[in-house]
């Protein structure tokens, strides 16, 4: 007669299979990667992280035609008159705004004003493409003015800068009065700049500083700021003043005099920071202690799900352990240990050879635990495991 503890050994090999290829296979392994620790609550390589959405790729503009953004962007102008419609007037507060849409572009009518966005923008990957007139009239800044003022408080300057010197923090993509560009990558005037902005707004909590915030611009695939700290809202004559921004605010392109045009606006928002609540990077203790117990609770349902006792379920217990030590997983992982190592040794050789692929993924994993010291080292199941792969060669 075959004991429980064989059968139980016997009916859960079958199930491995299961639990290893087609749950893991395209996204990693448990038990690899190093673990946890107390500022990162995912492990290395970690195979229950979220993937990274699908985002289908637009085309890239040149300089006579604008490109398709990605699939994911939320267009603020794409050159129709339709579109004119999501900007609204910033000096009269609900009108409509007076610049007009001609050729495929969005063009400021002088001392109409500025125009804003009617929606409201946080952290983002923006893009717009301008053009200054194709006659250069004036010099410095006078010559092709605007600008791109992110939350309608930080502007990116805008400039026909093309043979045309001025002030080194009032260079087109420069952050205004603050932060000269690195280089200078205008195209001619009359042909469209490409401007790609990656802005992360100052945060703040309880009055202090938790992220200063930073800009990265990039002008015709040209790096113009990198990772530039951002010191507060930018201004004309005066040094920036560091403080908290809104969570959001409209995007404006200023009235400067100058009949500059824009095309093609979009943005992505970006995902939170840590700082203010997203997993990844660095986390605070309180934060990774809280995650690494929710993706627990999340695996441990997970195996909840699964066919009983088999060895998937169990391993996948045991892989909770790995986020959050619970005093009845790990009792639970440790009875079926035991009963898994009672009924290896019960096998004849020939059973035993069968499972060797199956014994090696078990080993692996509570070696894992043992590494990390999640399980102890010297229980006498894990000693009767090691010993009984080593025999076998299976360490190798």
């Amino acid at each position: 007669m075959v004991s429980p503890a064989v059968r139980f050994a016997l009916g859960a090999v079958s199930l491995l299979a299961t639990f290893a290829a087609p749950i893991f296979a395209s996204t990693g392994s448990p038990f690899y990667g190093d673990a946890p620790d107390q500022n990162h609550p995912w492990a290395v390589h970690d195979q229950n992280r979220p993937q990274p959405p699908v985002v289908t790729p637009g085309t890239f503009s040149s300089a006579d035609q604008p490109g398709k953004p990605p699939s994911d962007a939320v267009v603020l102008f794409d050159g129709t008159a339709e579109s004119l419609g999501n900007w609204a007037s910033d000096k009269n507060e609900g009108a409509p705004t007076q610049w007009i849409a001609r050729d495929g572009a969005m063009e400021c009518v002088p001392k109409s004003g500025y125009v804003r966005s009617k929606q409201l923008i946080g952290d983002c990957q923006l893009h717009v493409e301008w053009a200054a007139p194709v006659k250069a009239q004036g010099d410095s800044q006078g010559r092709g003015n605007s600008g791109i003022f992110l939350m309608g408080i930080y502007e990116i300057q805008v400039l026909d800068n093309y043979n045309n010197p001025t002030y080194a923090d009032g260079f087109a993509c420069a952050a205004y009065g603050s932060s000269p560009p690195l280089a200078n990558a205008l195209r001619p005037p009359g042909e469209f700049q490409v401007i790609d902005i990656v802005f992360r707004r100052p945060v703040y909590r309880d009055g202090k500083v938790v992220d200063p915030g930073y800009v990265t611009v990039f002008c015709n695939g040209v790096l113009m700021q990198d990772h530039t700290q951002i010191e507060g809202p930018t201004g004309h004559k005066t040094r920036a003043v560091a403080g908290p921004f809104p969570d959001k605010g409209p995007l404006k392109l200023q009235d400067h005099g100058n009949p500059v045009r824009y095309r093609n606006i979009w943005y992505r928002e970006l995902p939170v920071r840590a700082v203010e609540g997203g997993t990844d990077g660095p986390l605070s203790v309180e934060a990774t202690a809280a995650k690494r117990a929710a993706i627990a609770a999340g695996i441990r349902a997970d195996a909840a799900k699964m066919d009983g006792k088999t060895t998937a379920a169990m391993l996948r217990l045991a892989e909770s352990l790995v986020y959050e030590q619970d005093a009845a997983t790990l009792e639970q992982v440790k009875t079926w240990q035991t009963q898994y190592v009672a009924g290896l040794t019960a096998l004849s050789a020939d059973g035993l050879k069968a499972q060797e692929g199956e014994v090696k993924t078990v080993f692996r994993a509570f070696q894992y635990l043992v590494k990390f010291k999640i399980i102890p080292a010297d229980s006498a199941p894990q000693q009767e495991l090691a010993q009984l792969v080593k025999s076998r060669g299976w360490d190798k």
